[in-house]
């Protein structure tokens, strides 16, 4: 039998052998509110970060490419042509790429008008971003050349012009000379970025191609997607290696630039940076609120427990013998804290994440709700990083067991 084990278990019953001492039930629930809140402040942090990283990727894209005028006549048009294929193709990080454009437009109404910039749509990952926030209609199918003069306006033009699904409106462009086309709302997409939300509309590549005068599978700047965003950066530096090193060796006559969403958006992931130190910060009280109070029940369940302690001592049980049962016994609170910590919020969280059922304020936050993202091996790191502590803080009291003398506890009783 292992007998700390099972003396520790005997231990945190109360007197009748039955229920849990108070001492014990403070601690264990100490425990689990600490592991709920430090849980509960990871997974929002990490899915408002991932929300917000998503929006500011949905419209830059992770890395561009422009191309830089070799000449005072040259234009900076970018074409995707055999040898930006070939370079891309040769990096199995890049996922996807395609040509983008923009042009100034106006919606204008019989009462109202709104500026804006009509932007392509093009690209796998730019489609899905824009039908996961599509409130209304639909997303169209550009392949289709009957879709062309179809657009998708933000919930915020909609709004401030009147405009509903179906709907058609004058779009005045203007480039070289003003155009006007008769387009319909194909559907009204909000992300709550209010930034790109007033400002930016989406409609086909080959309908912007056509009043910009660009050739086929040209654009203004050239959006990739990659597999990895942590790795932006040095994606991004090897991208513009391959370009700088083709130009010295005559592989490509044209000055290639590369910038990535991290500057982009250095405002957005600025203020996100700093959500880390509050979590560190949470996780730091969180753990030392926990740590007290198991200290806590700890010397309560060794004053109340001094006749078995000097019993033990009498009948010639090492002191370390004797600390390792109260370190155990403590190790065992712990882990039940832990397991109702886990269960109460990953319940939580996991019907937040389906039913968003806790709301933000989008003006302030940009999202509607409190979004939640945890992956697995942050549990399990926070869990063992919970026990680790637990165990490594208990020693010291422990010690206190060493310093009750047999005669007094026995003769004292």
């Amino acid at each position: 039998m292992n007998y700390p084990f099972f003396l520790a278990q005997r231990l945190s019953l109360g007197n009748d052998g039955r229920r849990m001492s108070p001492a014990v039930v403070v601690a264990i629930m100490a425990i689990a509110i600490a592991v709920a809140v430090m849980i509960a402040s990871l997974a929002i942090v990490l899915g408002f970060k991932k929300e917000i990283r998503d929006k500011v990727v949905g419209f830059n894209g992770h890395i561009s490419i422009y191309r830089l005028p070799s000449s005072i006549e040259d234009d900076n048009l970018i074409s995707m042509d055999d040898y930006l294929r070939s370079t891309f193709e040769d990096f199995d990080f890049i996922k996807d790429y395609t040509p983008q454009a923009a042009i100034p437009a106006i919606l204008k109404t019989s009462e109202d008008f709104k500026g804006t910039y009509l932007r392509g749509l093009s690209g796998q990952t730019a489609v899905e971003y824009i039908r996961k926030n599509l409130e209304e209609g639909e997303v169209p199918d550009y392949k289709d050349e009957t879709q062309h003069n179809r657009i998708l306006i933000s919930r915020l033009a909609a709004n401030q012009l009147q405009l509903n699904t179906g709907d058609k409106i004058d779009t005045y462009f203007i480039s070289d000379d003003i155009r006007v086309r008769r387009l319909e709302i194909a559907g009204i997409y909000n992300t709550h970025f209010d930034q790109y939300d007033d400002v930016i509309i989406f409609g086909a590549m080959p309908l912007i191609a056509k009043l910009g005068n660009l050739p086929e599978n040209t654009g203004t700047y050239v959006v990739v997607h990659v597999d990895d965003f942590d790795k932006i950066a040095d994606y991004t530096a090897l991208l513009q290696q391959k370009f700088n090193e083709d130009m010295a060796y005559g592989n490509t006559s044209s000055f290639y630039r590369t910038d990535n969403v991290l500057s982009q958006g250095r405002g957005f992931f600025s203020w996100l940076s700093l959500l880390d130190t509050n979590v560190i910060v949470i996780i730091i009280l969180m753990m030392v609120v926990g740590c007290i109070t198991l200290i806590s029940g700890m010397l309560i369940i060794i004053l109340e427990r001094k006749k078995f302690i000097g019993l033990m001592r009498a009948l010639g049980a090492s002191t370390s013998k004797i600390r390792n049962i109260f370190i155990y016994m403590a190790v065992k609170i712990s882990f039940i804290g832990i397991l109702i910590g886990d269960f109460v919020i990953l319940w939580l969280l996991f019907f937040q994440d389906k039913y968003h059922f806790l709301h933000l304020d989008a003006d302030s936050y940009y999202i509607d709700f409190v979004p939640v993202y945890l992956p697995a091996w942050i549990v399990v790191a926070l869990n063992a990083g919970v026990l680790l502590v637990t165990y490594l803080v208990l020693v010291l009291p422990s010690r206190f067991v060493g310093k009750i003398s047999p005669a007094e506890s026995l003769l004292n009783d």
